[in-house]
């Protein structure tokens, strides 16, 4: 049955309520003789009374009354300003009034006029004679200011009833009657009533300005003055009716007819059986008609009126807390105040209220009420006698709050509340300051998550951010001054003197409630990082000078408090420690404006033992400048590890791969490289470790394992695979014997797990919406068993290339000036320090010498590198290759010291581009250029003329080494491929 609901394809969609109530009033023109103005303002301001009405209620834009009393006046107003409402008071005496309303409709007929009339008998007699018909409504005034709130209200709810119905399914309550006095005193009543209403729903929001928007979502209320106005306005809004006020005697085919208001009402009742309906009058007989049409009887006489009616609409009309009764006794069985109530209680009511309530449609009138739309069109199509199943109700109830919840919460940062935080929230915010670089990141991709839908639609993947707390930069500042830590910070204490005194310092005890509330949500390790203002700014990667701690779950939570509270002091110290400060100084920041928030994050992992940590962490760059083989720049480029990620982050061996072709990965091409160069170790979090060792150091409870014991934990399927010595053959998969490989062959060629297409996604969005190329780290949570798992994306920083900020193009650099030029090159940037260059000498050059050159560069590398300096190394043939035929046979060690390395081509000597295999790792971890070059065959220039002209600084039988006065120019443009070495200038 739930199948052919869809339930799992309900997807909802967010509410827009800044789209609602978009017709507004902001100027009023108030015509009346001064006497009478004044006796409206009650010698008050009403400007000022209107504000603090509006405030109270929490409304905004409170209107400007301008207030004018002769004809005159009033055209001088309306030449000058824009007014959306005028509105008149006849005095006794003159009935100018109605003269100047009469010509202010004829000049601007859009603009609404309302009546408002002091209440007395030679008023009535003289309105009796006055063509009203002009006016949108007659009001009598009782004294009192909230009359002007509802004549605002019920005029801008005119203007937004059609708009705001058909764009979210905004709510409908009518009040039906003709008693002018009646309804000036019936109206401020139940829009109080409702603005009160909807700033208690209004608490359904995540933070200030959604409640603040929320509140447009409120019912709107109409008045209808007839029969005929009635059934119009129920004709056309039918499915949106909260529920009908509605006198007895009012017109109906012209005439004033004793009982119109049951005939309306049974009229309705015949076409809809819930819909709630209140009878009022002030004749008791009609008290029995009431009961024949299921209605609420109201008496007029009533000494307290008012709040008879006000229990009505409260009890009917879905408004307040929802009370699930026993239909038999009417006792009250539960009560619920909010949405997570309703989700934590639904199963446990007894069946016969809860039929009772679901087969009167009351849930989805409670969800309307409190502007929760989705959810309230959707239960509402599901009636008791479409599915007569009280189990399938419930459940369907349960899954449809959990998931307008999980919508609600994504992509929001929302305030911390102790009683509110529960495992659909995803990201909440403990005080006003800002949430750093990092908290603002996550923000960022968690709203990019629920505004694009593609991340859905993957059947054994979910895309996620771990769910996290952020402490904002005013908890910092009131820790630093309440605690005095300023003058022991900013001076040259050491390191460890400034941990010390901060571990030493106390954290606000209100803290301490909200982290209990935490560690209830989130039972698993926490990370807890920095997020300072400066960390990822765009232009200044801050990134790792801070410290990142993780610490165990425990259940024991005043332990689990000590080690989160050092690990929060830990992250505030870090500030202050020497690395910190010398590098604001190297950035030109200053110190004192850092100011730092701490995001608290479950950490994403598996729990093997005493260890914890995930199958897959990786770093994504939406741009690549080591393209190989297929790939292009923009297809970007992701380094995979098992185990946390502080591994990738430390540079340690990572599989590289291109989201785009997972199926070519060089490291895995050739199997002496994949056995030499895939990673042999991995971190996992120490779950023994209880932080009593807490140290500068935020790896101090970080296991550094080898790989054979994440194939204990059985944590290697599908990520690994098996070297088979007696074959020498890797094969896919984990078998008895044989070494594991990490390849994450599996999840990349057999489509396990749908990485890379995950991955393109996250590249594409971030790198679109920051309009720039972006670095993403992410972990994976991987359920080896069923093959599901969940993405976690965990930040996004701009990437930041120091040296990369390459605007020139290269091509327009004048030949004569270049020595070497490459139109096949790897590496980014400008390098400015270099002014040597070793080349092979190619007279007289023979492929069987190889192994010969090789030693001699061994040497010179040597020189180089204890004097720490750099060179530009060009050769014939593949560098680095193990077949002495195909090029010289040099290792990583024996040219360590060479920032640019070029293969050059022979005109009997003609190499395909290696592109660096042997070297690939340590050329993009240390950023080195590497060229090709085939002169002779117009791909690119190498001038050696030039260099043979020049003196050496040494010379071997094979080799030249030639230094320059001034630096070498060599830049490198990573997108097009093309690098150049020129002459100094």
């Amino acid at each position: 049955m739930l199948s052919k609901l869809k339930l799992n394809q309900l997807y909802f969609k967010d509410t827009q309520f800044a789209n609602l109530m978009t017709k507004r009033i902001f100027n009023v023109l108030l015509v009346a003789n001064p006497y009478d103005a004044f006796m409206l303002e009650d010698d008050g301001r009403i400007d000022e009374k209107i504000f603090i009405e509006y405030m109270n209620l929490s409304l905004r834009y409170p209107p400007r009354f301008t207030q004018v009393s002769t004809p005159e006046e009033t055209w001088k107003q309306l030449g000058n300003t824009t007014f959306d409402l005028v509105i008149c008071m006849p005095g006794t005496d003159n009935s100018d009034t109605f003269d100047i309303a009469r010509d202010i409709k004829a000049k601007y007929p859009h603009i609404p006029i309302v009546v408002l009339t002091p209440f007395s008998h030679g008023i009535k007699e003289r309105m009796e004679h006055e063509d009203l018909s002009v006016f949108e409504y007659v009001f009598c005034w009782l004294g009192n200011t909230d009359l002007l709130v509802s004549i605002i209200k019920l005029i801008e709810d005119k203007m937004n009833l059609q708009h705001d119905i058909k764009e979210v399914g905004v709510q409908m309550i009518m009040l039906v009657e003709d008693s002018i006095r009646f309804y000036s005193s019936v109206l401020p009543n139940l829009y109080k009533f409702v603005l009160k209403q909807s700033q208690e729903f209004a608490t359904e929001a995540l933070n200030e300005h959604q409640r603040t928007l929320r509140m447009r979502g409120r019912p709107k209320i109409v008045l209808a003055r007839s029969y005929e106005e009635a059934m119009h306005l129920y004709e056309m809004f039918s499915n949106n009716v909260l529920g009908i006020i509605s006198d007895a005697r009012f017109p109906h085919d012209g005439k004033i007819d004793p009982l119109a208001g049951v005939k309306l009402l049974k009229e309705v009742r015949s076409r809809d059986p819930f819909v709630p309906l209140i009878l009022q009058s002030s004749e008791e007989d009609n008290r029995k008609y009431a009961d024949e049409c299921k209605a609420v009887f109201v008496d007029k006489n009533s000494k307290k009126m008012n709040i008879d009616l006000r229990e009505a609409v409260s009890d009917n009309f879905g408004f307040g807390d929802f009370v699930f009764i026993n239909p038999k006794t009417k006792e009250e069985v539960a009560r619920v105040h909010n949405l997570k109530e309703l989700q934590n209680i639904v199963f446990s009511i007894p069946a016969d209220s809860f039929h009772y309530h679901i087969s009167r449609n009351h849930v989805s009138r409670w969800l309307y009420s409190r502007a929760i739309f989705p959810v309230a069109e959707f239960l509402k199509q599901i009636t008791w006698d479409s599915l007569q199943d009280l189990d399938a109700h419930r459940q369907i109830i349960f899954e449809a709050i959990v998931r307008y919840r999980k919508m609600k919460n994504q992509g929001v940062v929302a305030e911390f509340k102790r009683e509110r935080f529960d495992r659909y929230s995803n990201f909440a915010r403990i005080g006003e300051g800002s949430l750093g670089g990092k908290g603002r990141g996550l923000a960022f991709i968690d709203n990019m998550i629920k505004r694009h839908p593609d991340f859905e639609d993957f059947e054994n993947a979910s895309v996620a951010i771990p769910k996290t707390v952020v402490l904002c930069t005013d908890i910092f500042d009131e820790f630093m001054d309440s605690n005095r830590l300023y003058q022991l910070a900013l001076s040259d204490a050491d390191d460890e003197t400034i941990l010390r005194a901060f571990l030493r310092a106390k954290l606000p005890d209100r803290l301490v409630e909200d982290f209990f509330a935490f560690f209830d949500v989130v039972k698993s390790p926490l990370a807890i990082r920095s997020s300072s203002l400066l960390e990822d700014s765009h232009y200044q990667p801050f990134a790792g000078i801070y410290s990142t701690y993780m610490i165990p779950y425990m259940e024991d939570k005043y332990e689990m408090l000590r080690m989160l509270s050092d690990a929060i002091k830990g992250v505030y110290a870090s500030v202050f420690y020497k690395d910190s400060k010398a590098y604001m100084q190297a950035t030109s920041n200053v110190i004192d404006q850092e100011k730092m928030a701490v995001i608290l994050q479950e950490v994403v992992g598996t729990q093997y033992g005493d260890r914890y940590y995930p199958a897959i962490s990786g770093v994504a760059r939406s741009l690549n400048y080591y393209p190989i083989n297929d790939e292009l720049a923009e297809e970007g480029t992701v380094s995979l590890a098992l185990g946390l990620g502080k591994y990738i982050v430390d540079g340690g061996l990572t599989l590289r791969v291109c989201p785009y072709h997972p199926d070519k990965v060089l490291q895995t091409s050739e199997m002496d490289i994949a056995l030499r160069e895939t990673q042999t170790r991995f971190y996992a979090l120490d779950l023994k470790n209880t932080g009593h060792n807490f140290s500068l150091d935020d790896g101090f409870n970080l296991l550094k394992l080898h790989v054979k014991d994440a194939e204990a934990d059985g944590s290697l399927n599908y990520i690994a695979s098996t070297y088979d010595p007696y074959d020498m053959v890797i094969r896919d998969g984990i078998y008895p014997g044989g070494r594991k490989v990490i390849t994450f062959a599996n999840i990349l060629q057999h489509d396990v797990f749908p990485l890379p297409l995950l991955l393109q996604l996250a590249q594409k969005y971030g790198q679109g919406e920051m309009r720039r190329p972006v670095e993403i780290e992410f972990a994976v949570n991987f359920d080896a068993n069923n093959k599901t798992g969940v993405f976690y994306l965990l930040q996004i920083r701009p990437m930041v290339d120091i040296k990369a900020d390459l605007d020139e193009d290269l091509s327009l650099i004048p030949e004569d000036k270049i020595i070497l030029k490459s139109e096949n090159s790897l590496g980014h940037g400008v390098m400015d320090d270099i002014c040597d260059l070793i080349y092979v000498k190619t007279d007289g050059y023979s492929a069987s010498n190889n192994q010969l050159i090789a030693y001699d560069i061994e040497k010179l590398n040597r020189k180089f590198l204890d004097e720490g300096k750099h060179y530009v190394l060009v050769g014939p043939g593949r560098w680095g290759s193990s077949d002495t035929w195909l090029g010289i046979p040099v290792k990583w060690p024996n040219i360590s010291a060479a920032r640019i390395i070029v293969e050059a081509g022979l005109t009997n000597y003609r190499v395909d581009p290696s592109q660096g295999t042997h070297f690939f790792q340590n050329l993009t971890s240390f950023g080195v250029g590497y060229f090709t070059i085939n002169a002779f065959m117009n791909d690119g220039i190498y001038n050696q003329e030039f260099l043979n002209s020049l003196p050496a600084v040494e010379e071997t039988q094979y080799l030249r080494w030639v230094r320059f006065k001034s630096p070498l120019i060599v830049k490198m443009d990573g997108k097009k491929k093309l690098g150049i070495v020129a002459l100094p200038e």
